[in-house]
């Protein structure tokens, strides 16, 4: 008590103001979607008009999920571990695209190998996975796609997980839907072609991400 009365009510600090501005570091994390490139930009109608094909296909998969999931499968859908995250992708993508082969020969042209073209995301497939599995796989083929380019194979998996991601959503899915978002735009911009097609689907994740699974901070401004 002796010791805490000698002290001052009011201390006061001295602080070199150039010692501060030597040493300081800011960190910036840019968060947000790049803007579309000039000319590509989907108005709000497009967008709105996504999101409401989009409810209107999670609703009609919620309410068939028990039917689909009763499907046979054909005897050569092996459907891998929730945990085998290479299984997964030759899966989703097949091998061709997953080992990046141009173009199949003559003789695979004649009928279609799904291990090599990658299975569709069947309602009978889907309708199976459970959350863990479909927030595992999103976030196998998310993590393929950061280093790789957009395909069509790529594109219709993402769709079917994002329509089969139950809300609200888990952290880990929070986090994952929104790095996805932020790929789409990184890979829109450095389209060289400008692909209408492939630009279109890139819209379309980033549309459904932002304003379906309300991260509103990540969607495209109508121009």
């Amino acid at each position: 008590r002796i010791e805490a009365a000698r002290c001052p009510d009011v201390v006061v600090a001295q602080i070199d103001p150039k010692k501060l501005k030597k040493k300081q570091t800011v960190n910036i994390s840019i968060s947000r979607c790049q803007p579309a490139p000039e000319g590509f930009s989907p108005t709000l109608k497009w967008q709105q008009q996504q999101v409401a094909n989009f409810s209107t296909v999670r609703q009609s998969l919620n309410k068939h999920r028990n039917h689909w999931r009763s499907q046979h499968l054909d005897s050569n859908v092996t459907m891998p571990k929730s945990e085998d995250e290479e299984g997964w992708k030759k899966f989703c993508l097949g091998e061709r695209v997953y080992s990046e082969i141009d173009a199949l020969s003559d003789n695979e042209n004649l009928g279609i190998d799904y291990m090599k073209v990658g299975f569709p995301p069947l309602l009978s497939i889907v309708s199976r996975m459970n959350q863990a599995t479909v927030t595992s796989v999103l976030e196998y083929l998310i993590s393929w796609f950061g280093e790789k380019k957009f395909t069509p194979e790529l594109g219709r998996w993402l769709y079917a997980l994002l329509a089969c991601l139950e809300k609200p959503l888990l952290p880990e899915a929070h986090s994952l839907i929104r790095q996805l978002a932020r790929r789409c735009s990184e890979v829109r911009v450095l389209e060289e072609n400008k692909n209408e097609e492939q630009i279109s689907a890139l819209n379309l994740i980033i549309c459904l991400v932002s304003r379906y699974f309300d991260q509103r901070d990540l969607a495209d401004e109508p121009p």
